[in-house]
């Protein structure tokens, strides 16, 4: 099993990234961790309160259950993945049953900031994309898909998002492997499926 772990600034095209390597590589031979599933169930908050959550930052996160769950793919269990809805910030009470395959994908803004999640990985990449480019595209999601006004996202960006890439995202660049400019370039993102590839084959 090869374990690739896939971090970057939000907005910054990892999901564009993981789905290619997913399209490139053999059929059923992905399986994909995503660090959001994983954020800790805060539905039970107020709508005030929610808007403080702090997405970016670590302790936000349940890595405790996320490493679970990878060791167990590593054992050939399949796992009972969360699914976290942004609009309520709550958990489903369904979730997604991962198998254990023969790659799998850890991807999210911080899962290079996690020491336990690195040692695990065999292959460690960071999407690194300009920061206005990343902007634009929160701008857009967040709008479509979080239920956002464009001044709550810019507001949520300037408390949240960009201090945090600061401190705790950005720095993780140098626990890479491999570093992919300009988020999901054809090219680059060619050269990573080939790599996997022939770490397959050996």
């Amino acid at each position: 099993m090869l374990i690739i772990g896939i971090a970057g600034g939000s907005g910054s095209g990892k999901t564009t990234v993981v789905k290619e390597l997913v399209k490139q590589l053999p059929n059923n031979s992905v399986s994909v961790i995503s660090q959001d599933a994983y954020y800790y169930d805060n539905g039970h908050l107020s709508p005030e309160e929610k808007l403080h959550i702090n997405f970016d930052h670590p302790d936000a996160i349940e890595w405790s259950l996320m490493i679970d769950h990878l060791d167990r793919l590593k054992k050939g269990e399949t796992i009972p993945m969360p699914i976290y809805t942004y609009v309520t910030c709550a958990r489903s009470e369904e979730v997604v049953h991962v198998e254990p395959t023969e790659v799998i994908i850890v991807e999210g803004i911080l899962v290079l900031n996690s020491e336990e999640l690195r040692k695990r990985m065999d292959i460690k990449v960071f999407v690194d994309t300009d920061s206005d480019e990343r902007l634009m595209r929160i701008i857009h999601r967040d709008i479509a898909e979080r239920g956002r006004t464009w001044e709550a996202v810019l507001r949520h960006y300037q408390t949240f998002v960009k201090p945090m890439h600061q401190q705790f995202i950005e720095p993780t660049k140098r626990y890479a492997d491999i570093i992919l400019p300009q988020g999901s370039s054809p090219v680059v993102v060619d050269i990573l499926a080939s790599r996997i590839r022939m770490n397959l084959e050996k």
